[in-house]
This record gives structure tokens, sequence and C-alpha cells, in this order.
């Protein structure tokens, strides 16, 4: 079973409906017994990063994602996911000095993209550059499209973490992979068949 936790950020039910159809049995999850419980845990989010902190600890589901990741099962970020497993980010304070803290799970911080003639937040389709081989990018070639909806991206401080890279003004860590945990800072399950593949590949992998 996959666990998509709901800790009321994001739409749940794209990333419920991406796994039914590949003919995976997801539910959404609030309560954290079934995250524990289950083989899969996927961990997305979309807006503020401070906000959806507190929101995950209210919901009990801090400890869990830490516990779920410690107990080497599947685990699957997405774009907010992405972000919240690093330190930090200086989202809604604007200087490096102030920060909101993160889940901690890999070192680094979330930074704005700097300031240029490009649009933020990036919105839409963006290619891929693979540069880990790891079993979530199977049959994904490098410099496919995804889709992205982002303003803020990461900086791990392992260079070997990033699993791929994309370019907005700027190349970036697109995605993380180590061991059994991925994320990824674009949609898997908005970006058509490539996204399709990332989602089943992580389906399969066994817990």
């Amino acid at each position: 079973m996959i666990a998509i936790i709901d800790y009321g950020v994001g739409n749940l039910r794209s990333v419920a409906k991406a796994f039914e159809y590949l003919g995976f049995k997801a539910v959404i999850a609030s309560d954290p017994q079934v995250v524990l419980e289950a083989d899969h845990v996927v961990l997305p989010g979309v807006g503020a990063y401070e906000k959806s902190m507190e929101s995950l600890a209210q919901a009990g589901m801090v400890s869990v994602v830490k516990q779920v990741i410690a107990s080497r099962r599947p685990f699957l970020g997405i774009c907010l996911g992405l972000q919240l497993l690093f330190e930090e980010s200086t989202e809604n304070f604007g200087d490096s000095t102030s920060i909101a803290k993160g889940l901690g799970i890999f070192s680094g911080r979330v930074v704005r993209f700097p300031i240029s003639e490009l649009k933020v937040p990036q919105i839409g389709w963006n290619q891929i550059h693979k540069i880990q081989e790891t079993p979530f990018l199977y049959k994904v070639p490098s410099e496919s499209f995804v889709y992205f909806v982002h303003s803020y991206y990461v900086l791990p401080e392992e260079t070997g973490l990033t699993a791929c890279t994309t370019d907005y003004g700027l190349e970036y860590c697109a995605g993380i992979a180590y061991g059994k945990v991925a994320a990824f800072q674009f949609h898997p399950e908005k970006s058509s068949q490539v996204g399709m593949q990332i989602l089943k590949n992580f389906g399969e992998l066994k817990a």
C-alpha cells in the first residue's frame, strides 16, 4: 500500500489518481499510524515552507516521516515535499540570515530564484538532465520534459545526492535520490508518460 501524507497542503487526489491509474493501491492518510504501516510513503506539497512545516507538525507527521525514512522503506517527496527534507529555507524572509527550519533529513537549504529577466515562479515544462543512475529514474531519458511550479529550489550540501538537474536561469537540483528515498522539484503526476514512469518505478520498489 502507498500512503500519501495528508497534512492539509496540496492537491493529493491527483497524486492518488496517478498511482491508481498505474494499478497501485494508494490511500490519502491523515492518520500517522496508517502512514507508519504503509509499504511506500509519499510526501507531496505546495505552498509556503514555514506554514507547511507547522501543518506537518500539527498533523503529527514530523516524527512519522523521519521514522519511515529511517526504516528504509520507499519514500517519495514531490515539489515542496523535496524542499521540506532539507534543513532550512529563506522563503518568506528575504535575507539569508533569517530562516525557516525544515525536517533536516539532508544537509542544505532552500533559496529563491535570483532576480533576472525570467518569470518567477517557474510554471510549465522544462527538461531534466539525468546525472545519477537510480531506480527512480529507470527508463527516464536525459532531457525529458517534466512539469514545474515553484519559486524556490534546493541547494544540497552533498553533490552526490542530486539525481537530476534542470536549467532556469541557472542549473539547479531538480531531484535527489539516496537509497530508497527520492524527491523531485517537479510534479510527476502532472508530467505525462515521463512522470508515470517515475511513479511506476517508485511503486515497484521492494519495501
